[in-house]
This record gives structure tokens, sequence and C-alpha cells, in this order.
């Protein structure tokens, strides 16, 4: 049974630092590329960052670029999302998803937002 569950979510202050973890099982996950998603209340769900299977090329939205890195340990089936300089506009529920690689890449993936996987999600608040 595929599975991705997310975890590090929680209350960070304005400028704080949190890393998200997605945990896969169920497959292999260097098959696949690997994305963390965002919805906030009200909003549509945005490709936050992915990661490609083979040569971990990644891919950020704008609003994120230089502050959220992403990464994977495929040994340990775990992909992170490093998130620094934690701005107001960042809270959200995020979302880890996945896609063979056979049918994405890092940037499509994102840009497009059709996962066959997705998780549960981990809700992160930025306040003071």
């Amino acid at each position: 049974q595929v599975q991705l569950v997310e975890s590090g979510g929680g209350l960070v202050q304005p400028g704080g630092s949190l890393r998200l973890s997605c945990a896969a099982s169920g497959f292999t996950l260097d098959d696949y590329v690997i994305g963390w998603f965002r919805q906030a209340p009200g909003k549509e769900r945005e490709g936050v960052s992915c990661i490609q299977a083979s040569n971990s090329a990644t891919f950020y939205t704008n609003s994120v670029e230089g502050r959220f890195s992403i990464s994977r340990d495929n040994a340990k089936n775990t992909v992170y999302l490093q998130m620094n300089s934690l701005k107001p506009e960042d809270p959200a529920v995020y979302y880890c998803a996945a896609r063979h690689r056979v049918f994405t890449s890092s940037q499509a993936l994102c840009v497009t937002a059709n996962p066959r996987y997705w998780g549960q999600g981990t809700q992160v608040t930025v306040s003071s």
C-alpha cells in the first residue's frame, strides 16, 4: 500500500525555520518525482518545490526561492523541505505528493499539480 506521511509542521515565529519530512512506503522512492504543495484557507493548492527522481533537479516557486530547500534521501525513502525565513504568507497545510518519473519532471509536477499520490498534510503556522 502506497503511503506518504508528512511530519515536522508546527508553529513558528516570522523569520524562523521548520523542516518538513515526507516518509514514503509501498513504492521505491527513487522512481518518483516528489513535490511539496501547500494550500492556505480560501486559496488554491500550489506547488512549492519539487525534486526529480534521477538527477535530483529541483524546482521552486518564486515566492520561496532562496528560502526553502528540498532534498531527498532515497536510502531512507524520505524527502525533506527545509523552510527558512518563514513569512506571514507561508502558513498553509503542506502536502507531500509523488508521480512516477516516466510521466513527469520536477517543474512539470509542481506547475501542473497532478501527482498520483498525496499525503494527508501537515499544518504550518507562522505567527508572533
